[in-house]
């Protein structure tokens, strides 16, 4: 489709995108007129729909998201408007001023209250992919994917009867059915990309019907950004007297159930964490769970009182914040950031093995000729290891996931003592035959991998390919 649509000789370059929990795949596209755009690949084609569609309404009520410029005929890739690679939250880590922090984020509470006030009654939540809405199972759902991925898998201890009879009580208490806003369910700095000083909003075809707190919860109490509590507090009452001139609130139900909400979500969040950190190994989301529970213990402190009749789930929190738990994620880990950068690159052995640009003398060489070529068949000669039928081939064909799989072991002891000792340079080579098929294929996933788990700088370069502008011969 990518070239289809551009014209190979239009194109410079194709870069992947480090994915995050979800199982799209984004690339940026170098064109020769110096044009970028975005590409996204993604086989849930009703999760696609309900992103075309809530895009017009966003698009229509003057949201800034971002541009879609075409949609492929099976919906399952589409040309997106590039917004650039600085998101709010990357911006927020790199400015710690508070004041350059806030205006930031007023504009991003601005665009939120004006989705939540002007778009949401403009919407048919009947086309929603996750959910028409976030009522009392959803509540429910969130408490169970933190006690699967993160209270059951560190042993924590609690009255599971219990524990069920009070997080319904607790959905019933925050859930109001006669609502009709729109809930983005992850708002939080990640989701939007700065462009020109301004934020753009992405990733929200998970959003439904929902309370008003829960997205302005999402954005201040997001673990990674690690906002004072004051600035928080502040932040909270810019967005709630700016919406309380739009709509008419209770005050001290609204702050209720904002305490209460902030709770699910953070709990929720530690859920994920497990899940993507723990479980599947993704080192970022791990290195955020010390800054979860800073939030959740500042939480209690704060908000204690919201969950006076629910004694499980205060038992459960308590144990949360424990110094043994606690010292697990603040000892032992790697560093949130490191000096470390990573290049992973393919090439051709006929051309000889690539220059060592580091002085270090050139790290891992990988040989990928052992892996079956699909070079050898005729469908496959006029593709690279980019292509969709080139990957199912080697995915289903070869032994390539295997080859990885030990790649992936080896590579991870040099990543993680570079790491620790403040190294700056690495090298990780896969050739093949032609540089164009196993080796393009095997160092986009080794880039992939590290983007997921190492808080590196990591470059990914196709010697060949990116030589004859990704044009086959």
């Amino acid at each position: 489709m990518i070239h289809s649509h551009f014209g190979k000789e239009q194109i410079m370059k194709i870069e992947p995108l480090a994915q995050a929990g979800s199982s799209r795949k984004y690339f940026r596209i170098f064109l020769q007129n110096n044009q970028t755009f975005i590409v996204c690949e993604n086989a849930n084609v009703a999760e696609n729909r309900t992103y075309f569609y809530l895009t017009s309404i966003f698009k229509k009520h003057q949201i800034k998201v971002p541009t879609i410029f075409y949609i492929s005929e099976n919906e399952q890739q589409y040309i997106l408007e590039d917004l650039g690679s600085e998101s709010l939250l990357d911006y927020v880590l790199k400015n710690k001023e508070e004041e350059l922090q806030e205006i930031v984020y007023r504009q991003a509470i601005d665009g939120l209250i004006h989705i939540q006030t002007k778009v949401g009654s403009d919407i048919d939540y009947s086309r929603c992919f996750a959910a028409k809405s976030f009522d009392e199972n959803a509540v429910i759902a969130d408490f169970y994917y933190c006690k699967y991925y993160f209270l059951d898998i560190h042993g924590l201890q609690y009255d599971k009867q219990n524990f069920q009879n009070e997080i319904e009580s607790f959905a019933r208490e925050i859930i109001d059915h006669e609502s009709s806003n729109f809930m983005y369910r992850d708002f939080q700095g990640r989701n939007m990309m700065l462009k020109n000083g301004q934020p753009y909003f992405i990733d929200f075809q998970g959003g439904m019907k929902g309370p008003l707190q829960y997205d302005i919860a999402s954005l201040l109490w997001q673990a990674k950004a690690n906002l004072s509590s004051r600035f928080k507090e502040k932040l909270y009452n810019y967005y709630f007297e700016k919406l309380s001139k739009i709509i008419p609130i209770n005050k001290v139900e609204f702050h209720n159930k904002y305490a209460k909400i902030v709770l699910l979500r953070l709990l929720q969040v530690l859920g994920a964490y497990g899940l993507r950190g723990i479980i599947e190994q993704k080192h970022h989301f791990v290195s955020s769970i010390p800054f979860a529970l800073k939030n959740l213990e500042e939480w209690y402190h704060q908000f204690y009182e919201s969950i006076a009749t629910y004694p499980t789930i205060r038992q459960i929190i308590l144990q949360l914040l424990s110094t043994e738990l606690k010292e697990k994620y603040s000892t032992n880990e790697l560093k949130a950031t490191s000096k470390l950068n990573v290049i992973v690159q393919s090439f051709s052995f006929k051309k000889g093995l690539p220059e060592d640009t580091s002085g270090n003398g050139g790290g891992y060489v990988f040989d990928c000729r052992g892996i079956l070529n699909p070079g050898r068949f005729d469908e496959y000669k006029k593709l690279t290891g980019r292509e969709q039928k080139v990957i199912d081939f080697l995915e289903t064909k070869t032994k390539i996931k295997e080859f990885l799989y030990h790649i992936q072991k080896v590579i991870s002891i040099s990543i993680e003592d570079y790491i620790q000792r403040d190294f700056e340079n690495l090298i990780i080579s896969f050739g093949c035959t032609g540089g164009q098929h196993r080796s393009v294929y095997c160092a986009d996933q080794i880039g992939k991998f590290i983007k997921e788990h190492y808080p590196v700088q990591i470059e990914v370069k196709h010697i060949v390919q990116d030589a004859n502008n990704w044009i086959i011969n």
